[in-house]
């Protein structure tokens, strides 16, 4: 039975988001081995969190510098850091990101 143009579509997508030739996909399939992704789900979620992170600082950034009573009344409902502390935790987590990426 011929494949289908749609079944031929699939497999050229799969087969691409794998990181191989239709050939060598199918191949491994055919020799059961199961294709490794070349999308890293965990990496992927891990540069979600570290960005979660610089939004969060880049945001405590902006409050500090633009409202000083805003800052005053956050610094009442939690421990906040010191400028110096943010810039550095705020450098930290690029590095990591940086550091992230470089993983994919």
């Amino acid at each position: 039975m011929p494949v289908l143009l749609e079944e031929k579509t699939a497999i050229q997508r799969n087969a691409a988001n794998h990181g191989q030739t239709v050939s060598g996909y199918l191949r491994n399939l055919g020799m059961h081995y199961q294709p490794k992704t070349i999308f890293d789900r965990n990496a992927v979620l891990e540069l979600l969190k570290i960005n979660s992170d610089l939004v969060q600082l880049g945001g405590l950034l902006k409050i500090w510098l633009t409202n000083d009573d805003a800052w005053q009344a956050l610094g009442r409902e939690q421990a906040l850091p010191t400028l110096p502390e943010l810039l550095q935790k705020i450098q930290s987590k690029q590095a990591e990101l940086s550091e992230s990426v470089k993983k994919i």
